[in-house]
């Protein structure tokens, strides 16, 4: 059976003192501004590029790191999440194999606050993109586990693509919030890794169980 291990710490001290397992790859979705109001908005920008480069540094080399990030309004500007993760990959000299629109909300919806849609790009320093990396789009997101989740169908081409293209055999979230990535990774067979900094979502992520239906297509 696959196995899950939930920390409650702090995610950059946590790598900082852990090195990546061997075989592992990261998924994850950083926290925007709204998850941390002790910072003002330039330095929660700062904040969010450097943890992106951390995680790019921390995955082993034949590993690679899949950032699920939607876009937000602050002060009724459009903040692009991806454009941060790709200033970070460029600062850390890594490529990014794929770039997929989800589609969290039926194309059409009017958003006012958070966007209708994500961004799940994948990153790697060294993997060569795949010949067949899917579709650039998907159209819903699947069961949101809480209102900040990844969705379960978006977890799980994340992490069949770790498990078809990569050698990866521990899926590490290093935010990983109630545990939709946890909870996915183990339903496909892998092993998981999670860091939160609540406890009360540490308790759930440890316990949360999912179901995946047919693949789509």
């Amino acid at each position: 059976m696959p196995e899950r291990l939930v920390l409650h710490a702090d995610a950059r001290a946590w790598m900082a003192e852990n090195p990546a397992p061997l075989q592992a790859s990261v998924v994850t979705s950083l926290p925007d501004v709204s998850e941390m109001p002790n910072l003002g908005f330039d330095a929660w920008r700062a904040w969010f590029v450097e943890a992106a480069r951390v995680v790019m540094r921390w995955v082993p080399r034949e590993g690679a790191a899949i950032f699920f990030q939607s876009d937000i309004r602050y002060r009724g500007a459009w903040v692009d999440k991806a454009y941060l993760v790709l200033r970070a990959a460029e600062t850390e000299g890594a490529g990014v194999l794929w770039h997929k629109i989800v589609c969290r909300l039926p194309p059409g919806t009017v958003s006012q606050g958070r966007a209708s849609y994500s961004h799940m790009l994948c990153v790697s320093r060294t993997f060569r993109p795949p010949k067949h990396p899917g579709p650039d789009v998907l159209d819903a997101a699947g069961a949101m586990t809480w209102s900040k989740a990844m969705g379960v169908e978006a977890c799980r081409v994340a992490c069949q693509f770790l498990l078809d293209h990569t050698p990866t055999r521990v899926v590490v979230d290093p935010f990983c919030g109630h545990g939709t990535v946890l909870a996915v990774a183990n339903a496909l067979g892998l092993d998981a890794i999670g860091v939160e900094i609540a406890a009360k979502r540490c308790r759930t992520a440890r316990r949360l169980v999912v179901e995946l239906g047919p693949k789509a297509g």
